[in-house]
């Protein structure tokens, strides 16, 4: 079978498996995030590396909350300083963080220190936390945090990618190496779901989503214009 083959008989095994076993944590994340429109809170999303581009299913795109926003790293998105303990402690105060908002982060690994950090320091200041994390591969790794502990282990809801370890899903038994990540597709998939569930949830309570429509269409950039007129002092901020 080639790679491409194999890719897409596992990918499609990823995503029946999330919808066997994560249905219940999905609907404990949107409970999360409907909570946060209701008490008209912002989503605050953030992954380093790779994992940011899950930030961004969640943050500024059309079908989801206006009310959210992606944290950027300070240094990009190359990942160089979430091995180094007490940058997250330092650049988690640096964001507006309020009562009212929820925290959605996205680690495949979750040891590293600087999710850790940040982490540890929201859940301090009493906010609801969802992590996406490769749940099996993260309880068995290491942590490289003094504390000994892994990012799902300070989570409201762990959402788990199940994918495998070290993310990538095919082998290259010629040159002993792994190819085929899965952890973008699993994240957007559970992340979509989650939202998807709290717009329904929202509406169920008669209660209109605060939701982003395309660009693109007519009338789409105007209708966004008026919804962020109550978040865009919130959204431009750190």
């Amino acid at each position: 079978m080639s790679y491409v083959d194999q890719f897409y008989a596992k990918i499609d095994r990823i995503l029946q498996q999330i919808r066997d076993e994560q249905r219940e944590n999905i609907e404990k994340a949107a409970d999360i995030l409907t909570e946060t429109v209701e008490q008209g809170g912002i989503i605050q999303a953030f992954g380093s590396g790779h994992s940011f581009a899950a930030t961004i299913e969640v943050a500024g795109r059309a079908g989801g909350f206006v009310n959210s926003k992606a944290i950027k790293e300070f240094y990009g998105t190359n990942g160089w300083f979430e091995v180094i303990e007490g940058v997250g402690d330092t650049f988690i105060r640096l964001v507006d963080q309020r009562k009212e908002d929820c925290f959605i982060f996205i680690s495949n690994s979750g040891k590293n220190p600087l999710h850790i950090d940040m982490a540890k320091y929201i859940k301090e200041q009493g906010n609801k936390l969802i992590v996406v994390t490769n749940l099996t591969d993260s309880q068995n790794a290491k942590s490289l945090h003094s504390s000994g502990k892994k990012l799902y282990e300070f989570a409201d809801v762990t959402l788990d990618n199940c994918g495998d370890p070290g993310d990538c899903a095919i082998d290259v038994p010629e040159y002993g190496m792994k190819t085929g990540a899965t952890s973008s597709i699993a994240a957007a998939y559970l992340l979509d779901s989650v939202v998807l569930q709290a717009i329904e949830n929202l509406v169920n309570k008669g209660i209109e989503p605060p939701i982003m429509k395309s660009a693109n269409i007519e009338g789409g950039r105007e209708y966004n214009e008026s919804l962020l007129e109550k978040y865009n002092d919130r959204l431009n901020r750190v």
